[in-house]
């Protein structure tokens, strides 16, 4: 497979097809049992695995939120004062939640439990949408990142992805079809058949 800079590449495919398992391969996660993984003609290997990684972010199905704000778990791994306020809008204004947040009480400075049990599930799926776009990656990997929310939802979240820039390379697993759509192209597992 090969994944030009700056395309927008989805995968289908049943529940146990390998979809989860290939985009790990490609964070560098798992290593490939066979063949290898090449990044601008360089072999990626534990010398530069990490910097390979510094290039990723990832929004998986289940996402991980600690018990502070929602600011912090926008800007996750940050200290406080290193949090960059205005980045934090624009992320999740792009992720479709920022409307929502800016009407609590408390804005992005709510708390928002342990785990995230204060917020819905899609509400949680758009924080880690948001968390992933405050990283301003050059590769976006979207794993069933949008199964929770509604179509409407969904569909405004997708377009705010796609207005992202054009040298960000996404890599979308999805089960709805309608969610592959902004894709260039849509690789089906398990036949690793491709549609241009």
């Amino acid at each position: 497979l090969k994944f030009k800079k700056g395309s927008r590449v989805g995968f289908k495919g049943p529940t146990g097809s390998g979809k989860s398992t290939l985009l790990d391969i490609v964070m560098g996660l798992f290593e490939p049992s066979n063949g290898s993984i090449f990044v601008d003609g360089e072999m990626i290997n534990k010398n530069n695995i990490r910097a390979w990684q510094m290039n990723i972010a990832h929004v998986p199905q289940s996402i991980y939120l600690s018990d502070t704000t929602i600011e912090e778990n926008i800007a996750f791994g940050l200290p406080k004062e290193q949090i960059d306020q205005s980045l934090v809008k624009k992320a999740a204004n792009q992720a479709q939640i920022s409307e929502l947040i800016e009407s609590w009480p408390e804005s992005y400075q709510t708390y928002i439990g342990e785990r995230g049990i204060r917020l819905s599930g899609g509400q949680r799926q758009r924080i880690g949408i948001a968390r992933a776009l405050y990283k301003r990656s050059k590769i976006l990997i979207l794993d069933e990142a949008t199964s929770a929310l509604d179509s409407e939802t969904e569909d405004a979240v997708m377009n705010g992805i796609e207005t992202l820039d054009e040298d960000i390379t996404i890599l979308i697993i999805a089960h709805r079809l309608t969610t592959l759509e902004l894709c260039d192209k849509v690789i089906d597992l398990p036949s690793i058949q491709q549609r241009d």
